[in-house]
């Protein structure tokens, strides 16, 4: 036995020794495993039009130097533990990349990583995500790993350790090795980047651009370099974030905005449901394609197949929502403003001054509360909801769990023990209730099964489809239950849905979709969500083709109680009039795209390369770019306005000086008062 380990001993010393000679061989070792790392990571996120070229190889190289170089600084032995662990940290980043990307379309960013909790709360849905092929990443650890063990092991020792070189020399060699690899990977990535920049990706840094256009000029770990720098300038370095000029421009902006929407005070319908209650519901990933169609004999959604008879609907309403998916969707349609590009409003910037409905509401006489049967702080909803003035804040801790399924408690239970709690408020009141039972992965128990979901069955879109129809059934108690308690001839009720329901594989839309290789209708299906607007007296009832947008949502119930949207901040327009406004009205999403209803366009698949696609909404055909142009330009400068109010906390000084009140209180515990006060800046 001490035989071996005397052979052993021996090997690992020949192998530092001559590590120690040929000082960059470890470290290239290093890089040359981490481009094939980074080339397969390429190939796993499998987006358009990004695959990776000789230029962008040269960008990677440089920048695994410049996050390694500082290793050949270290005495061998450390070196190579060094590299070891840089590779299993790399290794594990660019695998998390993969799996977020999967759910969520885009990069990890540092916001995500100060909000992981809700990362780690997906569950199931995080083991949907995984792929076999995705372990490829982590194809030399072993070897890896058991180099290090044996470094740790018997590499300590004087033999072993002991180099042949002279302190000095060697002291020297490690010193150039390491200024060298600097230099090398400083103009190997920031030329590349820089050479970018300056043709065909001009405006890179300038602008909010989606992290897959960053991605596709810096690379993997460019990105994240880059991220970091983002978030350290904004966050840490107290970098200006608007200036006076960009003030100014904000606030004229928002004052053209609130001209069109003083021309709808003069509409019929403004004030036409003054004083009504509010029944606000968002409904976990519902999407339109699913309304009015059947499978296996049954109605997918036959209860709001019946309100769509009595309500106005929309036929073209999107969803806004970025990386903050649930909590983007609640910003969007209450705040009436774009989410960030990277990461959430609710976590990032929870403190900052919204003029959001329930705080108009509030101002009005209303009673203010959300229902939502998950952990208060998912989201940072306790701090965020008391910033947006409701009243009372229903968590999972008010529930009784009589119905566990999925994340929670099922849709049933929660809306009916929501109306104990709604029908003895003190009218008007205003509701607002977030469903759960039809998140991601879409798992339901086989006894709560009831289609028959034919060709899907055994599929996520089965499952989804399953999922959607409970949904749809504890949608129709909760309009029941409003029906029993005397509610529904004098409240306002809505639903929407959040955002998409994750699924991008598009040989499972083939019986929903005309032509499931169109861009156009890939993009429509993913955003299209249902708005359905029940109006006490069961008026305007029918179809709109206006294009809509969950900004809209907001301006829209204000306006049916004849409240003015002006001087909110408010970025949406009222859906629901009679006049003739609004015309030039678009719905924007945070890439970029958007669409004006008759025209839809779309950004480069890079988000970067060219001018992008504009399509023809009527017959889905490509049309000539200029007609996207005017798009293109006001999306770019909604993005650019919204993240002024939100990043900049513009809301504390626009409009004459005005600054709110301190922040109103809000309960954990269902009662008005009892948590801590938001104070202003």
């Amino acid at each position: 036995m001490s035989s071996y380990k005397t052979r052993g001993n021996q090997l690992i010393g020949r192998i530092q020794s001559s590590l120690e000679r040929l000082i960059v061989l470890d470290t290239l070792l290093f890089a040359g495993l981490m481009l094939l790392k980074l080339y397969w990571f390429n190939r796993l996120l499998s987006v358009l039009y990004m695959d990776m070229t000789r230029k962008d190889l040269m960008i990677e190289a440089g920048a695994v130097l410049l996050v390694s170089f500082w290793c050949l600084w270290l005495p061998v032995r450390a070196r190579n533990l060094a590299l070891v662990l840089l590779n299993l940290a790399l290794s594990l980043l660019l695998y998390a990349d993969v799996i977020y990307y999967r759910y969520f379309q885009d990069l990890i960013t540092v916001p995500v990583l100060l909000q992981a909790g809700q990362v780690d709360s997906l569950g199931d849905s995080i083991g949907e995500l995984l792929r076999f092929r995705d372990f490829w990443l982590f194809a030399d650890l072993p070897f890896l790993l058991a180099f290090a063990a044996a470094l740790l092991w018997k590499g300590n020792s004087k033999k072993t350790a002991r180099s042949q070189l002279p302190g000095k020399r060697r002291l020297l060699q490690r010193g150039a090795a390491g200024i060298a690899a600097l230099s090398l990977g400083a103009g190997l990535f920031f030329g590349g980047v820089h050479h970018a920049t300056e043709t065909w990706a001009k405006g890179l840094f300038q602008k909010n651009w989606w992290n897959l256009s960053i991605y596709n000029v810096t690379g993997g770990l460019g990105f994240h370099g880059y991220d970091v720098y983002r978030y350290a300038k904004l966050n840490w370095f107290g970098a200006e974030t608007v200036t006076a000029e960009q003030r100014s421009d904000t606030e004229q902006w928002l004052a053209e905005l609130d001209a069109e929407k003083e021309l709808l005070h003069q509409d019929s319908l403004f004030g036409a449901y003054a004083q009504s209650n509010i029944v606000l519901v968002q409904v976990e990933a519902l999407q339109s394609y699913v309304l009015g169609q059947s499978i296996g004999g049954k109605e997918i959604t036959p209860h709001l197949n019946e309100l769509m008879k009595s309500s106005p609907y929309w036929t073209s309403f999107y969803h806004q929502t970025a990386q903050g998916r649930t909590s983007d969707a609640d910003f969007s349609a209450n705040c009436s403003l774009m989410p960030l590009q990277s990461g959430s409003v609710f976590i990032q910037y929870a403190s900052h001054q919204y003029h959001c409905l329930p705080e108009q509401l509030k101002e009005q006489g209303y009673s203010t509360s959300v229902f939502h049967a998950y952990q208060g702080g998912f989201w940072n909803r306790n701090m965020m909801y008391a910033n947006m003035k409701y009243d009372a804040f229903y968590s999972l801790k008010h529930f009784k769990l009589d119905e566990p399924l999925g994340w929670a408690l099922g849709d049933k239970s929660f809306y009916r023990q929501s109306m104990e709690v709604i029908s003895k408020l003190e009218q008007p009141f205003h509701a607002f209730m977030i469903s759960l039972s039809s998140h991601h992965p879409y798992k339901l128990p086989q006894a709560i099964r009831e289609l028959d979901t034919e060709e899907l069955d055994g599929t996520i879109m089965g499952d989804y489809l399953q999922s959607i129809h409970y949904a749809d059934a504890a949608l129709g108690e909760l309009i029941e239950q409003l029906k029993n308690n005397g509610l529904w001839e004098n409240t306002i009720f809505a639903l929407y849905g959040d955002h998409d329901n994750s699924i991008t594989d598009w040989g499972l839309y083939s019986r929903f979709m005309a032509d499931p290789q169109s861009k156009l209708e890939q993009e429509q299906m993913a955003k299209d969500v249902p708005f359905i607007l029940h109006l006490p007296d069961n008026s305007h009832a029918g179809p709109r083709e206006a294009a809509g947008g969950q900004l809209d949502i907001a301006p829209t119930m204000l306006h049916l109680l004849g409240i003015s949207a002006q001087e909110k901040g408010m970025l949406g327009m009222p859906l629901l009039t009679d006049m003739e406004a609004g015309t030039d009205h678009i719905i924007v999403q945070r890439n970029g795209s958007g669409t004006d209803g008759e025209h839809y366009y779309l950004p480069p698949e890079d988000g970067i390369t060219g001018e992008g696609s504009c399509y023809s909404v009527q017959n889905g055909k490509l049309a000539e770019n200029a007609l996207c142009q005017s798009i293109k330009q006001k999306a770019e400068m909604q993005l650019i306005i919204s993240d002024r109010i939100v990043i900049g906390d513009l809301l504390r000084y626009l409009y004459n000086g005005r600054t709110l009140e301190a922040m109103g209180k809000i309960s954990d515990s269902g009662n008005t008062g009892n948590s801590a006060r938001h104070s202003s800046r």
